[in-house]
């Protein structure tokens, strides 16, 4: 797909969570066409240490309102920084950049998208577009506590929601690999995104339940277009940069040890 540098418009910045913002942009220009599991690389202007542009997940495309929108856990300078961004600032993106999750032939009832912490958000768009092709997606989301869940009644919009916390707040405590549903529901494909121990894990059990399993991997990118090579994941391909081949590989290309 094509690349683009645009220059975004702020419409909301909404704090979900004290560590987590959900920024809504804009374009004056109809937005490019932009699919689930891709992602942007987005400038951090005024940041004295801040000199590498920042990775984000695209969380949403409201077409209806021309928007995208990016899920920030406030980590580091740079996220903090466009976390400052208010309505009316204007925010450079490049994209959209990567590769997408796989939209399946056939409509299933039986597809999971598991998201632990902020890697659920591009579960959200996925889950619309799966929707939109006739799927029922089932959404399975993992957190340290309820504080870190985000985003619950906008994913309820496209399928059923389950949660996990380690401490128990909400829904079953424990790891999303421990849930009841999965010994309820015979998935025939999952989705995830999210800390690598937590993705590995989950890719074990599809594995071991001869599940098809997608992974967006979060590598750090760099540059976003595989010229630095700071993203390199050892696949059956090869080394591939996850910024241009990835981010979404399929479990079966990865040298995991599941």
């Amino acid at each position: 797909m094509k690349k683009y540098s645009l220059d975004l418009i702020v419409t909301q910045n909404c704090r979900l969570r004290t560590n987590y913002v959900l920024l809504k942009l804009t374009a004056p220009e109809t937005l490019p066409d932009m699919l689930p599991g891709q992602f942007a690389e987005i400038r951090v202007d005024g940041s004295p240490t801040t000199f590498l542009r920042r990775p984000i997940s695209i969380n949403y495309v409201d077409r209806a309102n021309n928007e995208v929108w990016f899920l920030l856990q406030l980590v580091g300078d740079g996220t903090r920084k466009l976390a400052e961004a208010q309505a009316g600032t204007t925010i450079n993106a490049l994209l959209p950049l990567g590769n997408s999750f796989t939209i399946p032939r056939q409509p299933s009832d039986r597809l999971l998208l598991i998201g632990g912490g902020v890697g659920a958000a591009p579960m959200l768009y996925l889950g619309e577009q799966l929707m939109l092709a006739g799927s029922r997606p089932t959404f399975l989301l993992g957190a340290r506590s309820s504080n870190d869940l985000l985003q619950l009644e906008e994913f309820a919009k496209y399928g059923e929601v389950y949660t996990t916390t380690e401490d128990g707040s909400r829904g079953e405590q424990g790891y999303v690999t421990q849930h009841s549903v999965l010994a309820k529901i015979k998935f025939e494909r999952i989705y995830t995104c999210g800390p690598k121990p937590m993705m590995m894990a989950v890719a074990r059990y599809a594995k071991n339940s001869n599940i098809a399993c997608e992974v967006s991997l979060e590598n750090t990118m760099a540059c976003g277009i595989g010229a630095c090579l700071c993203c390199v994941e050892k696949t059956t391909e090869g080394n591939l940069c996850v910024c241009k081949e990835g981010p979404v590989f399929n479990i079966e290309t990865l040298l995991w040890q599941i």
